[in-house]
């Protein structure tokens, strides 16, 4: 990868998808170590480990930490026994709050996330639940809508009728509730799903909202980089056996690295930074090739979907309730 890129200094470091933190501390020491070596690390680097809240993995906290890991997110998701295996996970509550108690004696700064409009949830019962995991949080969490995607076991249950979900208008009273309690707790959304105190934000997911360069390292991962100027859409080999008798034989896991499209560039960065409570940057995205219909963006200002403040186009409160609707609308 170095070769590509040439000398850079690394802002953040992200172990995430998959199970990270089940490999051993000195595995992440020694990949750390080789970052350092090919680019540019400071003290001060964000470099974040995901980890699931089992007593397995929760055990080798303290030896993240010494090889380097200076953020955890924990993958809570349900304080609820009985929605845990709805969802499909292994950990009970108690395991989830006794690994966070743990992630909290060993690192500053720890996230965790839990997933809502869950199958039978009402309003009272998410009231609840986001009261006590308030109580709980260190500074960032991650909260997402349950979401039904094509293909998964969750879309063979839904059309079974063994996954019922919320209607639209339960669904909208949850999130409208996550922002209330989460804004009157000190932790407003910086990201349409992600909310945090005022410097606890993920630098690294940051970049990806914003639009900026990342290096892909590992089976299945994706990367942009600008390379003698140019935008490319880097990708890895997704098979873990690929990918190593890969790098074995030739000293890199990339299948592909294309050049993006100024109408590439400029679609990616619409498409992310609306997601973000400060929006997007018209400058930016002009420069970056991007055009907009000011008309369809007129329209949705009056309609109270979007709002227009100097360089930045943000969506209101009622424009996140619809933002992948109002998204496509924007990008035409």
């Amino acid at each position: 990868m170095k070769e590509l890129t040439g000398p850079r200094d690394v802002a953040s470091i992200f172990f995430g998808g998959g199970t990270p933190s089940l490999m051993p501390p000195k595995t992440t020491a020694a990949i750390l170590d080789r970052i350092a070596k090919n680019w540019s690390v400071s003290p001060d680097t964000e470099i974040t480990l995901e980890a699931n809240p089992t007593s397995v993995e929760a055990k080798n906290f303290k030896g993240f930490k010494a090889a380097g890991v200076n953020r955890v997110s924990l993958g809570v998701q349900s304080l609820n026994d009985a929605d845990l295996k709805v969802l499909g996970r292994l950990h009970t509550s108690d395991e989830a709050l006794k690994a966070l108690r743990i992630a909290k004696r060993n690192f500053d700064r720890v996230s965790f996330d839990l997933i809502y409009a869950r199958p039978k949830q009402s309003l009272a019962d998410w009231r609840k639940e986001l009261t006590r995991a308030l109580k709980l949080q260190a500074g960032h969490m991650s909260l997402y809508q349950l979401t039904i995607e094509a293909g998964t076991p969750y879309a063979a249950l839904h059309e079974r009728g063994k996954l019922v979900c919320p209607d639209d208008e339960l669904a909208r009273d949850l999130y409208e509730l996550t922002q209330e309690l989460c804004e009157g707790a000190g932790l407003p959304a910086y990201e349409i799903s992600n909310h945090a105190r005022a410097g606890e934000e993920c630098r690294h997911n940051i970049v990806y909202w914003t639009g900026g360069e990342y290096a892909g390292i590992g089976p299945g991962a994706h990367g942009r980089l600008d390379i003698d100027g140019v935008r490319r859409a880097i990708s890895c080999l997704y098979a873990p056996e690929d990918w190593a008798g890969q790098v074995e034989s030739h000293g890199s896991g990339i299948e592909s690295h294309e050049r993006l499209s100024a109408g590439d560039i400029a679609e990616e960065y619409l498409l992310m930074a609306m997601r973000l409570s400060d929006g997007m940057n018209l400058e930016r995205y002009a420069a970056l090739g991007g055009q907009l219909d000011y008309q369809t963006v007129a329209m949705l200002e009056t309609d109270g979907m979007v709002r227009v403040n100097d360089i930045l186009l943000t969506a209101t409160p009622n424009g996140r309730l619809v933002l992948n609707s109002l998204i496509a609308e924007l990008a035409g």
